[in-house]
C-alpha cells in the first residue's frame, strides 16, 4: 500500500466538517491517558492488533496524538498521528455503525490541524487504503516509490 502526502500549509477550512459532526451530538476530542485502555479495546474490537499497538503508542506521547469521536460515553472512532513515524497520519478507523456520519474526515482534520500547530508543513498518510478518500478530502498526493515504504519485514 502506498503513502501519500499533505500540505498542511494549505489544509480546506474545517469548521464545517466539525459542525456537520457535532450536530448528530458527537463529540471530536483528544482521548485522555486513563481512557488508553477504552480506546485500544475499540481498536482491537473493531480493527487489528497492529493497530492497538499504535494506540498505544499515540496515546504515551505528550500531548497525547490520538483524537477520538464519542456519543453517548461510546467510541465511535479514533485517529493518530506520530505513531509508526514522526509526521505520519494514522491508524484511523470509524465503527461500522458510525460510518456515513462525517466522523473519518474530522478525525483526519483535527489531526492534521495537530501536525501543523506543532510546526509540520507536510505529513505522510502511511499504507493508504481509501487513496479516493484522502484525494478528495484533503488533497494527498502519492509518495512514488513508497510501497512498501516504512511497513517493509512487517513482523506478523
Amino acid at each position: 500500500m502506498i503513502d501519500m502526502l499533505v500540505r498542511l500549509y494549505d489544509l480546506p477550512e474545517s469548521g464545517e466538517i466539525y459542525r456537520k459532526v457535532e450536530e448528530q451530538g458527537i463529540v471530536l476530542r483528544r482521548a485522555r491517558a486513563f481512557e488508553k485502555h477504552t480506546v485500544e479495546d475499540f481498536a482491537r474490537t473493531h480493527f487489528s492488533p497492529k493497530w492497538v499497538s499504535e494506540v498505544g503508542v499515540a496515546l504515551s506521547r505528550q500531548p497525547i496524538a490520538c483524537f477520538i469521536a464519542t456519543k453517548d460515553k461510546a467510541v465511535l472512532g479514533f485517529a493518530c498521528y506520530d505513531t509508526t513515524a514522526r509526521g505520519f497520519f494514522g491508524p484511523t478507523g470509524v465503527s461500522e455503525a458510525a460510518r456515513g456520519t462525517g466522523i473519518g474526515k474530522a478525525l483526519l482534520f483535527k489531526s492534521l490541524e495537530a501536525l501543523r500547530e506543532q510546526g509540520y508543513a507536510y505529513a505522510f498518510i502511511g499504507g493508504v487504503g481509501p487513496r479516493e478518500f484522502y484525494e478528495k478530502a484533503c488533497g494527498a498526493i502519492e509518495v512514488p516509490g513508497s510501497d512498501p515504504g516504512i511497513y517493509g519485514d512487517i513482523l506478523p
